[in-house]
């Protein structure tokens, strides 16, 4: 097991020190074991940020609990362990005709790290966040206990660990209700729209009638063509496969380059290419899912294009009466500092709510922005991408953070201390201790002066 193996997927920051196996974990966990510093549940490494790290202590590799328990082919309801991925969940319900009601970015993500994070996908004004299809799911924590949690038992762990990000516990398996679909394949329209004015014009009425809504931006476009982009909308195919295909693709990054070749123009063509090959037709036509939901799942190890310091992703979200002032200064922002970010991805969340304690999707509009890490020259403007983003109301989301402040992460998430009183003793991750912790010693430090 190599040490980038068990890093995050943005790679700016180290990969764990110490990693264990999962059986080691659970006895460890039960007392089968002498315990030695902080523990911290670790599924496939596609956090951009540090909330799968824990330098303090160590990470459990949960991958090798990867089994499918049961499937109900009537109800949808698949029972599995936890660190089984996505892609294998969508190989073995398709046949039946069923599909995960959401799923993010990439289909390598486990379960369990989908229910810690409370991850979203291109759906949400229809189907909310994935911890509203979780049935339920086993907790063990450190004091030797398995818990069965769900909404009708054990509900403050159920709802504290869905988007808790692996603080409350080692999570076992999980039973989630999946959805049915006629079949894999999308039907998919791309409509160019001029400018952001132009965007939310169009977005509502694209929610409404469609499963899936998203927008590409074209960041780089500069004079007339500022904030120009493709809304890209879809539905499943009534006609179609129903056979999952290869997971990934053939191409692959082997090595890492010494620089990040994701440069500005590179990035240009880039977006010229993508514009013209994704907008040069109106109509609706038939794609594959996994181009429509997992593009870049088709190059392995992409991230390593970023070179060797890595990349920071910047996710916020701002509420819908804001969006129109703060998504066009947050874009500004990033030209101003002359950073190009390689996808830029704009969409509304809806106000179905899940049952987390702390889930980073709330009504309006998120905005997605990559750039490689050079250093205090990025730093700078991711502050200043905060900045904008609490002014306006909004949050920053921490399941894709490297470095933001304790005081973003608590405008961001008011009632993080909630989720505090929940954390298992025996969990921590790099991000909590650098946020949520600090504020919790600022705190105590206060009421010990008052």
């Amino acid at each position: 097991m190599t040490a980038e193996r068990f890093g995050s997927f943005g790679r700016a920051t180290p990969p764990a020190p110490r990693v264990i196996a999962a059986n080691d974990a659970i006895a460890l966990l039960k007392g089968r074991a002498a315990k030695n510093g902080s523990l911290l549940g670790y599924g496939n490494g596609r956090s951009y940020g540090d909330s799968c790290q824990n330098e303090a202590g160590s990470v459990a590799d949960m991958r090798p609990l990867n089994r499918i328990r049961a499937f109900n082919v009537e109800t949808g309801v698949l029972d599995a362990d936890a660190g089984m991925l996505l892609s294998d969940i969508i190989a073995h319900a398709a046949p039946c005709g069923f599909f995960p009601a959401v799923v993010p970015g990439t289909q390598f993500v486990t379960l369990g790290g989908a229910i810690a994070n409370d991850v979203h996908g291109k759906n949400h004004h229809r189907r909310g966040t994935f911890g509203c299809h979780v049935v339920s799911f086993t907790l063990l924590r450190s004091d030797g206990r398995s818990y069965r949690c769900s909404d009708a038992s054990n509900a403050r762990l159920f709802r504290a660990t869905i988007g808790g990000m692996g603080l409350t516990g080692l999570i076992l398996s999980a039973s989630i209700r999946l959805m049915r679909v006629p079949s894999l394949d999308i039907v998919e329209k791309a409509t160019p729209f001029r400018d952001l004015g132009e965007f939310f014009d169009l977005a509502e009425a694209a929610d409404q009638a469609n499963e899936y809504a998203v927008a590409w931006i074209d960041q780089l476009a500069a004079g007339h063509g500022r904030g120009r982009g493709l809304l890209l909308t879809g539905n499943h195919a009534e006609h179609g496969s129903h056979k999952a295909s290869r997971a990934g693709g053939r191409l692959s990054v082997p090595l890492q380059p010494p620089f990040n070749v994701l440069n500005r123009p590179f990035l240009t063509a880039f977006n010229a290419a993508y514009r013209w090959k994704k907008g040069r037709s109106p109509a609706p036509r038939q794609v594959g899912y996994q181009g429509f939901f997992f593009p870049l799942d088709g190059v392995g190890d992409w991230n390593r294009l970023y070179g060797p310091k890595g990349l920071f992703q910047h996710q916020s979200v701002v509420p819908e009466d804001a969006a129109r002032r703060a998504v066009p200064a947050l874009l500004e922002a990033a030209r101003r500092a002359g950073q190009g970010s390689f996808l830029t991805v704009l969409k509304r969340f809806g106000t179905v709510r899940s049952p987390a304690l702390l889930s980073f999707p709330r009504p309006g509009c998120t905005l997605t922005l990559d750039f490689p890490n050079r250093g205090e020259k990025t730093l700078a403007l991711l502050r200043e991408l905060d900045r904008i983003t609490v002014d306006a109301g909004g949050a920053v989301n921490p399941y894709k953070d490297a470095r933001m402040s304790a005081e973003t992460f608590a405008a961001s998430f008011p009632e993080w201390q909630r989720l505090e009183a929940l954390r298992d003793p025996a969990f921590m991750s790099d991000f909590w201790a650098r946020t949520a912790k600090k504020l919790d010693v600022r705190r105590g430090t206060v009421e010990a002066a008052e």
